[in-house]
Protein backbone atom coordinates (compact mmCIF):
# COMPACT_ATOMS: atom_id res chain seq x y z
CA UNK A 1 0.00 0.00 0.00
CA UNK A 2 2.97 2.25 1.02
CA UNK A 3 4.58 1.67 -2.37
CA UNK A 4 1.40 2.64 -4.74
CA UNK A 5 0.65 5.95 -2.26
CA UNK A 6 4.38 6.56 -2.43
CA UNK A 7 4.81 6.44 -6.69
CA UNK A 8 0.96 8.93 -6.77
CA UNK A 9 3.07 11.16 -4.02
CA UNK A 10 6.50 11.45 -5.86
CA UNK A 11 5.00 10.66 -9.53
CA UNK A 12 6.62 9.15 -12.53
CA UNK A 13 4.34 11.74 -14.17
CA UNK A 14 7.55 12.37 -16.78
CA UNK A 15 8.17 8.91 -17.00
CA UNK A 16 4.60 7.55 -18.53
CA UNK A 17 3.53 6.88 -14.87
CA UNK A 18 0.53 8.40 -13.25
CA UNK A 19 0.01 11.94 -12.66
CA UNK A 20 0.81 13.41 -9.72
CA UNK A 21 -2.63 14.18 -7.74
CA UNK A 22 -2.65 18.05 -7.49
CA UNK A 23 -0.14 19.23 -9.84
CA UNK A 24 -0.11 21.78 -12.80
CA UNK A 25 -1.09 19.91 -15.16
CA UNK A 26 -3.95 18.24 -13.44
CA UNK A 27 -4.84 21.38 -13.06
CA UNK A 28 -4.92 23.04 -16.31
CA UNK A 29 -6.64 20.04 -17.30
CA UNK A 30 -9.67 20.69 -15.17
CA UNK A 31 -9.44 24.43 -15.65
CA UNK A 32 -9.25 23.95 -19.56
CA UNK A 33 -12.22 21.17 -19.13
CA UNK A 34 -14.66 23.49 -17.43
CA UNK A 35 -14.28 26.27 -20.19
CA UNK A 36 -14.76 23.85 -22.68
CA UNK A 37 -18.05 22.67 -21.17
CA UNK A 38 -19.14 26.39 -20.43
CA UNK A 39 -18.57 27.38 -23.79
CA UNK A 40 -20.12 24.04 -25.22
CA UNK A 41 -23.28 25.06 -23.38
CA UNK A 42 -23.43 28.93 -24.13
CA UNK A 43 -23.30 27.96 -27.81
CA UNK A 44 -25.97 25.10 -27.11
CA UNK A 45 -27.83 28.01 -25.70
CA UNK A 46 -27.62 30.46 -28.55
CA UNK A 47 -28.63 27.84 -30.92
CA UNK A 48 -31.26 26.14 -28.93
CA UNK A 49 -32.94 29.36 -27.54
CA UNK A 50 -31.82 31.67 -30.67
CA UNK A 51 -34.36 34.31 -30.33
CA UNK A 52 -33.19 35.13 -26.41
CA UNK A 53 -29.79 36.38 -27.16
CA UNK A 54 -30.70 37.77 -30.79
CA UNK A 55 -32.88 40.18 -29.18
CA UNK A 56 -29.99 41.24 -26.42
CA UNK A 57 -27.57 41.42 -29.63
CA UNK A 58 -30.19 43.64 -31.64
CA UNK A 59 -31.02 46.14 -29.35
CA UNK A 60 -27.34 46.95 -28.32
CA UNK A 61 -27.05 47.47 -31.63
CA UNK A 62 -29.61 49.54 -32.22
CA UNK A 63 -28.69 51.28 -29.02
CA UNK A 64 -32.73 51.65 -28.56
CA UNK A 65 -32.24 51.13 -24.18
CA UNK A 66 -29.44 53.95 -23.84
CA UNK A 67 -29.54 57.55 -22.61
CA UNK A 68 -30.47 58.14 -26.78
CA UNK A 69 -27.50 60.81 -26.54
CA UNK A 70 -27.71 62.00 -30.20
CA UNK A 71 -23.60 63.00 -30.27
CA UNK A 72 -23.65 59.05 -29.88
CA UNK A 73 -26.72 57.59 -31.75
CA UNK A 74 -24.96 58.08 -35.34
CA UNK A 75 -23.18 54.73 -34.34
CA UNK A 76 -26.36 52.58 -34.09
CA UNK A 77 -26.94 49.79 -36.31
CA UNK A 78 -30.33 49.22 -36.77
CA UNK A 79 -30.48 47.08 -40.03
CA UNK A 80 -32.17 43.56 -38.77
CA UNK A 81 -29.98 41.85 -41.55
CA UNK A 82 -26.58 43.28 -40.29
CA UNK A 83 -27.61 42.59 -36.49
CA UNK A 84 -28.45 38.89 -37.14
CA UNK A 85 -25.28 38.85 -39.47
CA UNK A 86 -23.53 40.26 -35.68
CA UNK A 87 -25.49 37.39 -33.77
CA UNK A 88 -24.35 34.26 -35.89
CA UNK A 89 -20.64 35.35 -36.49
CA UNK A 90 -21.00 35.38 -32.32
CA UNK A 91 -22.46 32.12 -32.15
CA UNK A 92 -19.42 30.94 -34.69
CA UNK A 93 -16.44 32.34 -32.96
CA UNK A 94 -18.06 31.16 -29.70
CA UNK A 95 -17.92 27.06 -31.12
CA UNK A 96 -14.54 27.86 -33.08
CA UNK A 97 -13.40 28.70 -29.30
CA UNK A 98 -14.90 25.94 -27.75
CA UNK A 99 -13.73 23.45 -30.42
CA UNK A 100 -9.96 24.66 -29.25
CA UNK A 101 -10.88 24.26 -25.48
CA UNK A 102 -12.55 20.64 -26.33
CA UNK A 103 -9.15 19.65 -27.96
CA UNK A 104 -7.39 21.39 -25.62
CA UNK A 105 -9.01 19.07 -22.70
CA UNK A 106 -8.72 15.94 -24.81
CA UNK A 107 -4.52 16.49 -25.34
CA UNK A 108 -3.90 17.37 -21.50
CA UNK A 109 -5.76 14.24 -20.86
CA UNK A 110 -3.54 12.25 -23.80
CA UNK A 111 -0.73 13.64 -21.65
CA UNK A 112 -1.89 12.79 -18.13
CA UNK A 113 -3.07 9.18 -19.30
CA UNK A 114 0.57 9.32 -21.00
CA UNK A 115 -0.25 8.58 -23.98
CA UNK A 116 2.35 9.45 -26.87
CA UNK A 117 4.90 11.55 -25.21
CA UNK A 118 4.04 13.80 -22.09
CA UNK A 119 5.86 16.81 -23.36
CA UNK A 120 4.21 16.70 -27.01
CA UNK A 121 0.45 16.26 -25.80
CA UNK A 122 1.20 18.94 -23.01
CA UNK A 123 2.32 21.19 -25.89
CA UNK A 124 -0.71 20.16 -28.04
CA UNK A 125 -2.94 21.03 -25.27
CA UNK A 126 -0.91 24.45 -23.99
CA UNK A 127 -1.73 25.69 -27.49
CA UNK A 128 -5.26 24.37 -28.35
CA UNK A 129 -6.02 25.94 -25.23
CA UNK A 130 -4.44 28.68 -25.70
CA UNK A 131 -6.37 29.95 -28.88
CA UNK A 132 -9.56 29.07 -26.74
CA UNK A 133 -8.81 31.38 -24.66
CA UNK A 134 -7.75 34.17 -26.63
CA UNK A 135 -10.86 33.76 -28.74
CA UNK A 136 -12.65 34.10 -25.41
CA UNK A 137 -11.03 36.78 -24.42
CA UNK A 138 -11.38 38.63 -28.15
CA UNK A 139 -15.05 37.87 -27.74
CA UNK A 140 -15.75 39.03 -24.47
CA UNK A 141 -13.47 41.45 -23.97
CA UNK A 142 -12.90 43.46 -26.98
CA UNK A 143 -16.58 42.20 -28.73
CA UNK A 144 -18.81 42.91 -25.63
CA UNK A 145 -16.83 45.34 -23.25
CA UNK A 146 -14.86 47.48 -25.34
CA UNK A 147 -17.26 47.17 -28.89
CA UNK A 148 -20.74 46.73 -26.92
CA UNK A 149 -20.33 48.82 -24.02
CA UNK A 150 -18.29 51.84 -25.17
CA UNK A 151 -18.80 52.07 -29.00
CA UNK A 152 -22.67 51.04 -28.23
CA UNK A 153 -23.00 52.60 -24.50
CA UNK A 154 -24.56 49.23 -23.32
CA UNK A 155 -23.22 50.32 -19.99
CA UNK A 156 -26.27 53.00 -20.35
CA UNK A 157 -28.62 50.21 -20.74
CA UNK A 158 -30.33 48.71 -17.54
CA UNK A 159 -32.43 46.24 -19.48
CA UNK A 160 -29.82 45.49 -22.11
CA UNK A 161 -25.69 44.85 -20.61
CA UNK A 162 -24.32 42.33 -20.69
CA UNK A 163 -20.95 43.98 -19.30
CA UNK A 164 -20.74 42.08 -16.07
CA UNK A 165 -21.15 38.59 -17.55
CA UNK A 166 -18.48 39.27 -20.31
CA UNK A 167 -15.69 40.70 -16.92
CA UNK A 168 -16.92 37.55 -15.59
CA UNK A 169 -15.45 35.30 -18.96
CA UNK A 170 -12.99 37.64 -19.56
CA UNK A 171 -11.28 36.98 -16.07
CA UNK A 172 -11.38 33.47 -15.97
CA UNK A 173 -10.12 32.81 -19.50
CA UNK A 174 -7.14 35.19 -18.63
CA UNK A 175 -6.81 33.52 -15.41
CA UNK A 176 -6.79 29.63 -17.28
CA UNK A 177 -4.83 31.29 -19.50
CA UNK A 178 -1.79 32.36 -16.93
CA UNK A 179 -1.99 28.97 -15.22
CA UNK A 180 -1.45 27.14 -18.03
CA UNK A 181 1.78 29.04 -18.87
CA UNK A 182 2.97 28.63 -15.57
CA UNK A 183 6.56 27.29 -14.98
CA UNK A 184 6.79 24.19 -12.96
CA UNK A 185 8.64 20.94 -12.37
CA UNK A 186 5.50 18.42 -13.57
CA UNK A 187 6.16 19.96 -17.45
CA UNK A 188 8.17 17.53 -18.68
CA UNK A 189 10.71 18.39 -21.32
CA UNK A 190 10.62 17.81 -24.78
CA UNK A 191 13.40 15.38 -26.18
CA UNK A 192 15.84 17.33 -28.09
CA UNK A 193 18.21 15.85 -30.74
Amino acid sequence: MDGKRNRWRTGRAGRGGPPDLGTLPVAATALTATLALYTALVVFGNVTDFGTNREFVRHVLAMDTTFRDEDLMWRAVTSRTAQDLAYVTIIGWEALAGFFLLAGTAWWVRGLRGRLTRARSYEAARRATTVGLVMLILLFGMGFIAIGGEWFAMWQSSKWNGLEAAGRNVMLAGFVLVTIHLPSRHWPRAATG
